[in-house]
């Protein structure tokens, strides 16, 4: 997964992270493999991160195929749920 580059600005938070000895050899050979120094680095891959568990909580990715199942049901005309209807024309027990 490629790091999305963070644009370049003024940065105003601090976040401060504790890890084992190997985490952070390896976090830094990663960095220095990417040519980025450790900052932009763990910055990139944080909100890259964030974004996709983020992403499930305000939009759908679908692959081709199921996209184009679910426009195929979409296009389907309502169906007609009398019961549903006959629901909706009661008086709601929660007003006065």
């Amino acid at each position: 997964m490629a790091a999305t580059p963070t644009p370049t600005r003024a940065r105003s938070r601090r976040l401060e992270v504790r890890t084992t000895e190997a985490e952070r050899d390896l976090i830094d050979r990663a960095a220095a493999e990417t040519g980025t120094d450790l900052s932009a680095f763990v910055i990139a891959h944080l909100t890259d991160a964030a974004r996709q568990v983020l992403a499930d909580r305000d939009r759908f990715v679908l692959a081709p195929e199921a996209a184009a199942a679910w426009e195929d049901i979409n296009r389907r005309p309502a169906r007609k749920l009398p019961g549903l209807k006959r629901l909706s024309q009661r008086p709601s027990p929660f007003t006065e």
